[in-house]
């Protein structure tokens, strides 16, 4: 699974570069593991901008600009909460293209409405509109937040 993070990492990358574009992430669930795998891939500086890892509610608010209200009326984990995350990701770098994830990874956290392995996975070209994806995975807490990872660099690669 490792060599196929690297490929995906190692593809988008090449497709930024070439297309004179940059990327920034969002991430909560994940903790950064996406911006790690791209960061992997020598070279990465001239497309990745930044990553911002936005754990708690407050990160998220302080640092992506995530209203109140959305946390309040759609929960943390939610379509709304990852739109959100994406725009502050844009709105706070210069990257050209954002991805944010927002989920419960578990093995606690999950709810009959959004249970363990529930993720929201959002990906954002500046001046278009986004594109939210929710999904369900399964498996222990690494399990999750891997299959988060690939279904975000995979979902990114789906947009070009």
């Amino acid at each position: 699974m490792e060599k196929h993070l690297y490929q995906l990492a190692q593809t988008l990358g090449e497709y930024l570069r070439h297309n004179q574009q940059t990327l920034t992430t969002a991430e909560s669930c994940t903790g950064g593991w996406i911006a790690k795998a791209l960061t992997d891939i020598p070279g990465s500086s001239a497309w990745f901008d930044c990553g911002f890892v936005t754990y708690s509610n407050q990160a998220k608010q302080r640092l992506l600009n995530v209203p109140e209200t959305i946390l309040a009326n759609h929960g943390a984990v939610s379509a709304a909460t990852a739109e959100a995350m994406l725009q502050g990701a844009l709105a706070n770098s210069t990257a050209d293209r954002a991805i944010a994830v927002t989920g419960i990874a578990g093995p606690d956290g999950g709810s009959e409405q959004k249970p363990v392995g529930t993720v929201y996975i959002g990906w954002q070209q500046r001046g278009q509109a986004p594109r939210i994806s929710h999904q369900l995975f399964s498996g222990d807490r690494d399990a999750v937040r891997l299959q988060t990872v690939v279904c975000a660099l995979e979902g990114c690669l789906g947009d070009f």
